[in-house]
């Protein structure tokens, strides 16, 4: 009886823990059972694994095959688990030296020919494998994805044939030496497109250097979605861990192998998205549209046109900066560290309190379309601004330090002030924090809690309005927040939370 022991990677949200092949021959009537939870992809597997080592050249060992991957309560799926089940039945069979494997991991899908063909979450599985010390062979397109994983030792093959001549000595393959994903990507859109609304982008700019969430209400064809458009351009590029984050959840989503150096996502779903598509989910449940503008920004148009319930599921990542997707068979967590962004019209027909009266919407009408907007979740947001209409100019002069490149340097040194104080950005203090290095003098604490009481804002209202205030000082690179800072942040605030 022969025994070999492969180590592989599974993918379970954005994690991936180790999972070990253990292939067993023993006599009997030639078959092969596929045991340790695989889905049908898995199960498929056999056959390609053993027409890719016959036309390999190979020899199928002809005896009865137990295929074991373990954990047992682990669910399995895809063909990434190929190519370590086809070394698993070549060390069994002798026809590769079992030792050799000990200290290597494998992922890779087999076609029928022999070839290794890409899969997904290989970013993941490289960041385990390197914790873990061991050496990983992938397909050469994903090659490029693993070396992310700095420190790493990455083995790049096209062909079975190559891995078994690697592992029997006989062509050794060199580690693979990465180029680097290319940095090339398309500009963002620049800020002196907007056309006047001053105000709307002072907020934009306190958004930005803070990571606040913000809403913009008004009539349509204001600028509003051209206003959140610029905003991923205003923040400051992604420091590596941010970027690695970033890249392992596209290489999870995602069907094709990383080719570039990510940048801060920016995600707008369509007021249709359902539940599911906005947070993640599926029997296998894969990252949604919060999880893929971890790190960016969610822009969410026509707010009150989304379903309510929708809306709702976006309360507790907007606090914790974390989704967890319960299933009956396991719970998956995936990130959600993203800046909310989202715009509405002031009623149905978008043109309340124009001076024209063109809004013909009766009262019952206006409070029905706001109602789907929840005190809780308007609680979350820091900046709600009313974007009014400009007066029309075609050819609008440019006014001096209003581009994206100039307000950019501005947030970047707000930035860097949030950074060396507390380690990241104001809306992510936590209440320690929050007390530590937003404090008031005794004057300002008592004229900001009797303005809180005569708006009727909420203790969480407050706590987001002192972040605010923060940032402003921030803007202007002063130690203590002032009257000044904080009656500016009062202005972002509902009337009534």
């Amino acid at each position: 009886m022969s025994l070999a022991i492969v180590h592989s990677r599974a993918q379970v949200g954005v994690e991936a823990p180790a999972v070990t092949v253990e292939v067993h021959l023993a006599n009997g009537l030639p078959a092969l059972t596929l045991v340790g939870l695989p889905e049908t992809a898995v199960k498929e597997s056999k056959d390609r694994v053993r027409s890719a080592i016959l036309n390999s050249g190979f020899q199928f060992p002809a005896r009865r095959i137990t295929l074991n991957l373990a954990p047992a309560d682990l669910p399995k799926d895809g063909g990434r688990f190929d190519l370590a089940i086809a070394m698993g039945l070549l060390a069994a069979s002798v026809q590769v030296p079992t030792l050799a494997l000990e200290d290597v991991e494998f992922l890779g899908e087999l076609a029928l020919s022999g070839a290794v063909r890409p899969v997904r979450g290989v970013l993941p599985a490289a960041l385990a494998a390197r914790k873990a010390g061991r050496t990983l062979v992938v397909p050469r397109a994903n090659a490029e994805e693993a070396c992310l994983a700095s420190g790493l030792t990455v083995i790049a093959v096209d062909h079975l044939l190559e891995v078994v001549a690697h592992f029997n000595g006989h062509t050794p393959l060199a580690p693979y030496v990465s180029s680097g994903l290319l940095h090339t990507s398309k500009p963002y859109p620049d800020l002196n497109e907007v056309q006047g609304q001053f105000t709307a982008k002072r907020a934009l700019l306190i958004a930005a250097a803070g990571a606040h969430n913000l809403l913009f209400s008004g009539p349509p064809g204001t600028g509003k979605t051209l206003l959140a458009s610029r905003l991923p351009g205003l923040l400051p590029p992604l420091a590596e861990q941010e970027a690695l984050e970033v890249a392992a959840i596209l290489s999870v989503a995602s069907h094709v192998p990383l080719s570039h150096w990510p940048q801060r996502p920016f995600r707008q779903p369509h007021h249709s998205a359902s539940g599911p598509a906005l947070v993640g989910g599926g029997s296998k449940p894969q990252p949604g549209e919060i999880t893929l503008a971890h790190h960016g920004v969610l822009f969410l148009d026509e707010l009150p046109e989304f379903d309510r319930k929708v809306l709702e599921v976006l309360r507790e990542p907007l606090e914790s900066g974390q989704i967890v997707i319960a299933r009956a068979r396991d719970r998956v967590r995936f990130p959600a560290r993203f800046q909310l962004v989202a715009a509405m019209n002031p009623c149905p027909c978008g043109y309340l309190g124009e001076p024209s009266g063109r809004c013909r919407c009766t009262p019952d009408q206006i409070q029905r379309y706001r109602n789907k907007l929840s005190g809780p979740l308007l609680d979350r947001i820091d900046l709600h601004l009313t974007v009014a209409r400009e007066a029309t100019a075609l050819n609008p002069a440019p006014q001096p330090g209003d581009d994206t490149a100039s307000a950019a340097i501005i947030v970047a040194k707000a930035r860097d002030r949030q950074q060396q104080r507390q380690g990241c950005a104001n809306a992510f203090l936590d209440l320690p924090g929050l007390r530590r290095h937003c404090t008031l003098s005794t004057t300002d604490e008592n004229w900001l809690e009797t303005a809180c009481e005569r708006l009727s804002l909420s203790l969480r209202a407050a706590h987001r309005l002192l972040k605010v205030a923060r940032t402003l000082a921030d803007l202007e690179q002063v130690e203590g927040i002032s009257r000044e800072h904080l009656a500016e942040a009062l202005q972002y605030r509902p009337t009534s939370a």
